[in-house]
């Protein structure tokens, strides 16, 4: 038997075809092309699923379900999307859509959750009950995996780690509306910036010498990384702060939901060691009532494919 996930973005459309082993083993992808009505979105993803199955010459009769993550709130079990403001879709019945095409059980999650599922499933935390999967990138996500399953809250829109205050006076303005978020601290962009601040203080640092250009507005995440491995003081004492913020949020989780295991993804997570060794450090430190940590902290191992195996595991999970 084999799934089919599809990773629904704003720029592309993903899908993948996902063996028993939970492997992609074929994929394809289109333009999303927002700008146009709904159905036309959604009928090209339909296309995509069937090219997809026709790459392994297969019928709807080998496939158990198609799964979709999507940005934003969704109803898995309805197959509607709820909200996506990156896609323009508000109560959208993406299974009706997709069954005018092809005639299998479709879900529909949000696209974190997808990708913490697939971490579980078969990722950094595989064979794991309680999970926490946190996406640092643009902005910081996640999802949560309560006894293998996701956990939606009441009304499908839990999971919002990101907007965990960590800084109650003066903290940064976040685009959610409030301040202090942990997004603005322990995202990739909030890296950036302070890396941006201190190369403008000490243009002297590894960090802007290893930029393009070696332009202040040039300087991304693996340039503070390199020059801290390079004992740049500026690069080592902008990531020590980096650091301190990531295990904040992240003793917040344990501190509320004591999973077995945090898997930090997103785009920092190619830092593996050097990204997990150290915020283990500092959650150590932070343990409430200096309680020995037993949650595990790991790097995400699936990369971009988490969120598709994720999506195409569904229908198993529900």
């Amino acid at each position: 038997m084999y799934y089919i996930g599809v990773d629904l973005g704003g720029t592309t459309i993903k899908v993948g075809l996902v063996d028993e082993n939970y492997q992609i083993i074929e994929s394809i992808s289109g333009p999303t092309k927002r700008e146009r009505a709904q159905e036309e979105v959604l009928k090209d993803m339909a296309m995509l699923c069937k090219e997809v199955m026709a790459k392994r010459n297969l019928s709807e009769k080998d496939i158990h379900s198609i799964g979709i993550g999507s940005p934003g709130i969704a109803s898995p079990t309805e197959g509607i999307i709820l909200s996506s403001s990156n896609l323009n879709f508000n109560h959208v019945n993406v299974r009706s859509e997709i069954q005018k095409y092809i005639h299998l059980d479709v879900y529909v999650e949000n696209d974190a959750n997808c990708a913490a599922l697939g971490e579980v499933m078969s990722g950094a935390a595989k064979g794991q009950k309680n999970v926490v999967v946190v996406t640092l990138g643009t902005g910081v996500g996640g999802g949560i995996i309560l006894d293998g399953k996701i956990y939606r809250g009441s009304f499908c829109g839990a999971g919002e780690i990101g907007h965990l205050v960590i800084k109650f006076d003066g903290g940064q303005p976040c685009g959610c509306g409030r301040k202090g978020c942990w997004e603005q601290y322990a995202s990739a962009t909030a890296l950036i910036r302070e890396a941006k601040a201190i190369a403008k203080v000490h243009p002297e640092t590894q960090i802007l010498a290893l930029a393009k250009d070696k332009e202040v507005d040039h300087i991304n995440a693996k340039n503070v990384f390199d020059a801290a491995q390079r004992g740049d003081v500026f690069a080592l004492e902008v990531l020590d702060t980096y650091y301190r913020n990531i295990a904040c949020g992240v003793t917040n989780l344990i501190n509320i939901l004591e999973p077995n295991m945090i898997v930090l993804g997103g785009g920092m997570s190619a830092q593996k060691e050097y990204l997990t060794d150290p915020v283990t450090k500092y959650v150590k430190e932070e343990m409430y009532g200096g309680l020995q940590l037993k949650t595990q902290i790991k790097a995400a191992t699936l990369g971009n494919d988490a969120g598709i195996i994720g999506a195409a595991l569904l229908g198993t999970t529900l």
